[in-house]
């Protein structure tokens, strides 16, 4: 078996340092808020205000596609107005918001269309009231137990070493007998969360997926070896531990990609790993709408956008997808069903969407 992405990975992944850094006035009265400003001035970025985070115009750039690659590279510093949570089937009741935006470039990302002509990063400092309003809706539901993801509109691994935020959220639920957290990253900067008191009410999930999706799809992400390695050290700190795969993309040889995927998280995995151990499969989907975004922001993109060789699948508020017709998702789901069960016995896969 090829040990490739086994072995330390020679290109090494560093923390992102946005360009361009925004705050709104207000932010600045809270403590999250002067901690980020200071952290920006050690760093020597630019540093300007805004009115709002939902609002920032005349980013440089001399194109919509240099603009968009300036604003994924742009910070804005602000407050959570709206505390009404979405709901985030199936990975959990609601959807709780720390940050929204992301600084990888996948390709496919629901976010290419949700976050629209916003692309830039937000960082909110209004913590406690976003810990209130979760505190609410654990109550609500109460005696059942409320799950929260906070990865549905960012990376959050990806942004910790700005803002904390992170956490805070997994201390804050360690004491929530009915409060669980949950997120998933494709970073692996993970040693500001190792010392974290999480009394295991926090599952941290990392994002894998075979080597030719990785290669040509994620671009500015960590790496599988530095992701795999991070999974290790997490699992070593006591957390639940889970996998997403997704997008699973049906390409030229993904028997060999899936399988080879798996075995290789078997053999690098610690046993502590695979005592409490989550799947979550998710195939390629995407919108008319996000076809014409990628293809705009990602010019020479090998990302599969035929709609003729897709299944047409009725979402929420009447916004269609396409997914893979029926033959091809269910070879898809049995063949990685079966790997996972074949090299981790005692796991749980939680869905296939």
């Amino acid at each position: 078996m090829s040990t490739e992405l086994l072995t330390p990975t020679l290109r090494q992944t560093k923390v992102f340092v946005p360009e361009l850094v925004y705050f709104e006035p207000d932010a600045l009265n809270y403590p999250k808020g002067q901690r980020i400003l200071e952290w920006a001035k050690q760093q020597g970025l630019p540093i300007h205000m805004t009115t709002s985070h939902n609002r920032i115009t005349n980013l440089p750039g001399d194109s919509e596609l240099e603009k968009y690659k300036i604003a994924k590279r742009t910070l804005v510093v602000g407050i959570r107005k709206t505390l009404k949570f979405e709901q985030s089937k199936p990975s959990a009741e609601y959807a709780i918001p720390i940050a929204t935006g992301c600084m990888a470039h996948c390709h496919y990302c629901y976010l290419q269309t949700t976050l629209g002509a916003k692309p830039y990063i937000r960082i909110y400092v209004n913590t406690d009231d976003i810990l209130k309003a979760a505190k609410a809706y654990i109550e609500e539901r109460a005696p059942e137990i409320t799950r929260f993801e906070a990865a549905c509109t960012s990376d959050p691994v990806g942004l910790e070493h700005i803002g904390g935020s992170l956490k805070e959220l997994i201390e804050f639920m360690a004491n929530e007998p009915l409060g669980r957290l949950r997120f998933v990253t494709k970073f692996h900067h993970v040693e500001p969360l190792l010392d974290a008191n999480h009394n295991k009410h926090t599952r941290f999930r990392f994002s894998v997926n075979a080597s030719y999706v990785i290669k040509n799809f994620e671009p500015g992400t960590s790496s599988f070896a530095e992701r795999i390695t991070a999974a290790g050290k997490v699992a070593k700190a006591g957390y639940p531990l889970g996998f997403i795969i997704a997008p699973i993309i049906w390409h030229e040889g993904w028997e060999d990609g899936y399988k080879e995927l798996l075995e290789k998280l078997k053999e690098a995995l610690p046993a502590e790993a695979t005592s409490d151990l989550t799947f979550e499969l998710i195939q390629h989907r995407f919108t008319k709408t996000a076809k014409r975004v990628i293809e705009q922001r990602y010019p020479k993109t090998k990302l599969e956008l035929d709609e003729t060789k897709r299944k047409y699948k009725w979402g929420r508020y009447g916004q269609g997808k396409y997914v893979y017709p029926d033959e091809q998702a269910n070879a898809l789901r049995e063949f990685i069903t079966e790997q996972i069960f074949d090299k981790f016995p005692n796991a749980n896969i939680d869905y296939f969407t």
